[in-house]
């Protein structure tokens, strides 16, 4: 008898360490509205790594759920990080350029159709971009996002079963 209800007590504990690492490491986000077509849309499940920017900085390319700026709602936003702590954003022309240089946006469908003057990043805040540029509500509106409001990376797909795989994550050459 001792030895079945150390084992359920030991069973009990384990599957509430198990929740509780669960939930501080990842989360399940649903896409809200077109911003990030082509490669994401709305209705789809995407995992959240909340883990990722514990030992590691957020990187350009790097897809984010985050809080959004206050104002602009309360359910969060993904969005493609552009611009990190430091960088210039400026858009003209149909073109976003980072630090001066063009960026080579493969995931983007159809070109910006509005204009950004430069600006620099400040402090530790990024700039971030839907993919669907020409209708989206990103930092070109509102502003840059504070690393304290970003939950996470978008790390695998999970829903609709056609969407299964990695988040499109894009690494840029530096």
């Amino acid at each position: 008898m001792k030895s079945f209800l150390r084992d359920t007590l030991l069973t009990i504990v384990l599957t509430v360490v198990i929740f509780f690492v669960v939930q501080a490491t990842i989360q399940v986000s649903i896409v809200n509205g077109s911003s990030m077509e082509p490669d994401l849309h709305n209705g789809q499940r995407i995992v959240v790594n909340k883990a990722s920017y514990m030992l590691d900085q957020p990187q350009r390319g790097d897809i984010v759920v985050f809080r959004p700026p206050q104002n602009v709602g309360s359910t969060p936003f993904i969005k493609r990080i552009i611009g990190l702590p430091g960088d210039t954003v400026e858009v003209k022309k149909g073109i976003v350029y980072v630090n001066g240089y063009p960026l080579d946006e493969p995931y983007v469908e159809d070109a910006p159709a509005y204009t950004l003057t430069k600006e620099e990043i400040a402090g530790e805040n990024y700039f971030v971009l839907g993919d669907n540029r020409n209708n989206t509500s990103d930092s070109h509106l509102w502003g840059t996002v504070p690393q304290t409001n970003i939950i996470g990376k978008a790390w695998i797909s999970i829903w609709p079963p056609d969407t299964w795989g990695k988040a499109p994550n894009h690494a840029f050459d530096e």
